[in-house]
């Protein structure tokens, strides 16, 4: 099982008990973290890409130290000028070690929302709050979904219909 989680900004391919090094995170060495930010969701069987982000899922980690990078030299110089200027930089990162990756998904609340949709009884709405409550929807559609709708109806021309037109068709 592996993800592609978001951490500050940069993107990391997680598994678990893997470590890997990551920009300083304001948190205690020893302490737990948790990556809501998961964009890509492997776990053998089935493969969950989210939109922006995979609902529920979400990965652990313990902060292993704090430490810096290497460094990192800037050397600039200017040709016949004598300028010359040696900088250098070490980057302030934080070791982690991925602990588990949830997926969101267990047996007892996927239940629990099947039995909560059984439970709510439908509601019956007045025809006029039905069909303001339609056009609304249609108008929030796009050209496509518009078009699709139109030909289940049966209408006709709709290949060359603006979305104003499809509106008052289907209206």
């Amino acid at each position: 099982m592996y993800a592609i989680v978001e951490i500050l900004g940069k993107q990391f391919k997680v598994e678990k008990n893997q470590k890997l090094f990551v920009n300083r995170l304001a948190v205690d060495e020893g302490k737990k973290v948790s990556f809501d930010n998961v964009l890509m969701l492997n776990d053998g069987t089935k493969f969950s890409v989210g939109t922006p982000n995979v609902s529920g899922a979400q990965v652990d980690a313990k902060v292993l130290k704090h430490l810096k990078s290497d460094k990192v030299i800037v050397f600039k110089k200017k040709r016949r000028k004598g300028y010359k200027v040696k900088n250098g930089h070490r980057q302030a990162i934080t070791e982690i070690e991925i602990s588990d990756i949830l997926t969101g998904i267990s047996k007892k609340s996927a239940s629990k929302k099947t039995e909560s949709k059984k439970v709510q009884p439908k509601k019956k709405a007045t025809n006029d709050k039905v069909s303001e409550d339609a056009k609304q929807d249609i108008s929030k559609l796009s050209v496509a979904a518009l078009k699709k709708i139109a030909k289940e109806k049966g209408i006709s021309g709709i290949s060359s219909m603006k979305k104003a037109d499809l509106i008052k068709a289907l209206s």
